[in-house]
C-alpha cells in the first residue's frame, strides 16, 4: 500500500482532507452509513473503483479509526465492513454538509433512478442534526424498496442500531426524497402521506421531529 498523501499543514481543514480528501473515500463512507457491507457489495455499488484502490482506502479508513472490519461467525462466515463508533459520530455531519452543498449545485437529476440508499440518506438522515437529535435515545428501522436500514440516536449523535427499533418506517425511495425535496407543497404532502410509521405514538413523533419528517 502506498503511503498516505498529506498536505503537511497545521490546519484542521488540511488535516481532515489528509484522511477524507482522497478519491472514493467519502463514497465508501456513504455506503457504510447504510449498514455493514461486504467487500463485494462495495465493489458493486462503486462501479469504476479498482480492486486494489478499494482495499487501500478501506485500510486507510481502518487506520484512521473510522471503519471496523468484522468476521461474522458460521453459518454466515464472511467479512463485513462497518462504521466504527467514532465513524458514526464524525462521518454523518460531514456527509450531510457535502450533500447540502451538492443540492445547491442543481439538485437531484430527474432521469436517474433514486436508490434505496439515496432515499435513506436524503429522506431520513439528511433531516437530522446535532440540535434536533439532542436528548433522543432510540433505535430505528427503515425499509425502503426491499432494503433494510437500521441506525440509532445516542448522546446527541447517530450510532449503530442497538436492540429492537422503537419505530419502523416503510416507504419507497422516491417518496422519501419527494417528501423533502419535491417542487411543490402538494407533492411533498402527498409523498409524506404514503410513508408508513409503526411504533408508539410518542416514539413516532420524536422520530419525525428529530429528522424533520
Amino acid at each position: 500500500m502506498s503511503a498516505r498523501k498529506s498536505y503537511n499543514q497545521n490546519c484542521p481543514i488540511a488535516k481532515g482532507l489528509d484522511i477524507l480528501g482522497e478519491r472514493w473515500t467519502l463514497l465508501i463512507l456513504r455506503e457504510l452509513l447504510g449498514g455493514p457491507r461486504r467487500y463485494s457489495d462495495l465493489r458493486a455499488e462503486l462501479p469504476g473503483i479498482a480492486t486494489n484502490l478499494l482495499a487501500e482506502r478501506l485500510k486507510e479508513l481502518e487506520s484512521a479509526g473510522l471503519v471496523d472490519r468484522e468476521e461474522l461467525p458460521p453459518p454466515i462466515a464472511r467479512t463485513v465492513y462497518t462504521l466504527s463508533d467514532d465513524g458514526w459520530k464524525l462521518v454523518p455531519p460531514v456527509l450531510r454538509s457535502i450533500a447540502l452543498f451538492g443540492l445547491n449545485q442543481g439538485g437531484l437529476v430527474d432521469d436517474v433512478p433514486i436508490t434505496p440508499l439515496s432515499g435513506f440518506l436524503a429522506g431520513i438522515l439528511l433531516g437530522g442534526n446535532a440540535t434536533s437529535v439532542a436528548g433522543v435515545t432510540a433505535s430505528y428501522r427503515v425499509d425502503i424498496d426491499g432494503r433494510r436500514f437500521e441506525f440509532a440516536v445516542q448522546d446527541g449523535h447517530l450510532a449503530a442500531a442497538r436492540g429492537e427499533p422503537a419505530v419502523t418506517v416503510t416507504a419507497s425511495a422516491a417518496d422519501l426524497v419527494a417528501a423533502r425535496f419535491a417542487s411543490t407543497d402538494a407533492k411533498r404532502r402527498a409523498a409524506q402521506r404514503r410513508i408508513n410509521f409503526e411504533g408508539e405514538t410518542d416514539a413516532i413523533e420524536t422520530l419525525r421531529k428529530a429528522f424533520s419528517l
